[in-house]
């Protein structure tokens, strides 16, 4: 099932939380920082000791001292390469493939690549939506997939892509 709410990345319960990074791992929008804030600094330093990965790539970490066992962080930008589709696509991609690796039945995230001078929340649906329906199939342990939108606007583009997907099952 998906869903969307309207709230934040410490007020949703999962196994997981997918949030987004820059190629130096480091928080590129309100919700990755609320998280990275609230992971602590063990989860940070694990990032640090990382390096740069290129765009696209995700990596898993302890959930650090949030609620989650798990965070998953995909690399939506660097310097060289902005925010885009593609890039949502290839990290949100490979993200998927890290929580089914995991065997992990719930995941919250974010819409991606949304924020000031990024993609419009359309935008990220109609890269997300398709996506996620294309991978719950082949996730056989994914039950509950959490989109936790910031913004009314946010809940309201999500939901109707949800509503207007081919082949939605809920």
């Amino acid at each position: 099932m998906i869903r969307v709410v309207l709230s934040g990345p410490s007020r949703v319960s999962s196994e997981a939380i997918l949030r987004s990074v820059t190629s130096e791992l480091a928080a590129d929008t309100a919700f990755s920082r609320e998280v990275e804030l609230g992971a602590g600094e063990e989860v940070a330093h694990r990032l640090q000791a990382m390096g740069e990965l290129p765009v696209g790539a995700a990596v898993v970490t302890p959930g650090g001292d949030l609620q989650v066992p798990f965070l998953v962080h995909v690399v939506l930008r660097s310097p060289e390469e902005p925010v885009g589709p593609e890039a949502i696509r290839a990290g949100l991609r490979n993200g998927l493939r890290r929580v089914r690796e995991l065997g992990l039945e719930s995941l919250a995230l974010p819409p991606l690549g949304t924020g000031a001078g990024n993609l419009d929340a359309q935008e990220a649906a109609a890269v997300m939506v398709p996506l996620l329906l294309e991978h719950l199939p082949s996730a056989p342990h994914l039950r509950d997939v959490i989109i936790v939108a910031a913004t009314a606007y946010e809940e309201e583009v999500f939901l109707r892509a949800l509503d207007s997907a081919p082949g939605r099952s809920s």
